[in-house]
């Protein structure tokens, strides 16, 4: 069959279901986005973090049958991978799918779990970012939590992205604060991450996350001492990432490691 010369772009795509649902309420935005044929297939990628039970609980409410792809580094806090299972079998989720990255390639990349004192951006593409681009074929788009508040590099996210060529992204809670998050966890009695209480606003793996000071911005816990931001699943050294690292950013991780030892 030819090529339609005039089927839009997903830039295109992506900035049509903007004007659509610019003034759409979230949970609008997300029932619409997962029953819209503009968007296609989606999944729910989620950390089981600190804030992440308000956007499975309205997945759950709207559309159970939802895939969630979660992200298990190996590297999680015991607290997040018990709060996985709490949610799992409290929240009506049909579809939660483990993801692990190919421990052939973390054995040869990280054998003894240290890269993330050398690299984590490295770290972080072998853990989180190939193992999710691997489970994220087959579907036309992905539905985050990502919020203008959480830190510079957010404040202009819409509701809908694109990543490349590749597919859509859906950031339904975009316009959310911090307390219509509090609101919204209080008001349908939400169980809480069991880090928030010690002090962990914001929680990744456990080698990386440290308690955040009163006053502190909610994300310094993440990779505290350095300019990173971002895992890489949406952002490594300030551009956007789908993939590894580049050959030469991973092989310099790589020696970097090895000059240490």
């Amino acid at each position: 069959m030819p090529l339609d010369d005039h089927a839009p772009t997903l830039a295109q795509k992506a900035a049509a279901l903007n004007e659509r649902y610019r003034h759409h309420s979230a949970t609008a935005v997300l029932e619409r986005a997962l029953k819209d044929p503009e968007v296609g297939d989606l999944a729910l990628v989620s950390s089981f973090g600190a804030e992440s039970v308000v956007l499975l609980h309205l997945v759950s409410v709207i559309a159970p049958g939802t895939p969630v792809l979660f992200i298990d580094t190996r590297m999680l806090f015991a607290e997040t991978l018990a709060y996985q299972q709490e949610l799992a079998a409290t929240l009506n989720l049909t579809d939660i799918r483990t993801i692990r990255a190919d421990l052939t390639l973390v054995n040869r990349d990280d054998p003894d779990g240290t890269l993330n004192q050398f690299s984590t951006d490295a770290c972080c593409a072998i853990r989180k970012v190939a193992p999710l681009e691997q489970a994220l074929k087959g579907f036309d788009g992905w539905i985050t939590g990502r919020k203008r508040f959480q830190n510079a590099d957010r404040a202009a996210i819409d509701f809908f992205e694109v990543e490349g060529d590749r597919r859509l992204k859906v950031n339904p809670l975009a316009h959310w604060d911090r307390s219509d998050l509090e609101e919204y966890m209080v008001n349908n009695r939400l169980p809480r991450h069991p880090l928030v209480s010690k002090g962990y606003p914001s929680i990744g793996c456990a080698p990386c996350t440290t308690p955040v000071n009163p006053g502190e911005d909610p994300r310094a816990g993440r990779w505290r001492g350095s300019a990173k931001v971002e895992c890489g699943i949406h952002f490594i050294n300030g551009r956007m990432v789908r993939g590894p690292l580049p050959a030469e950013e991973a092989q310099a991780a790589s020696e970097d490691k090895e000059n240490a030892a």
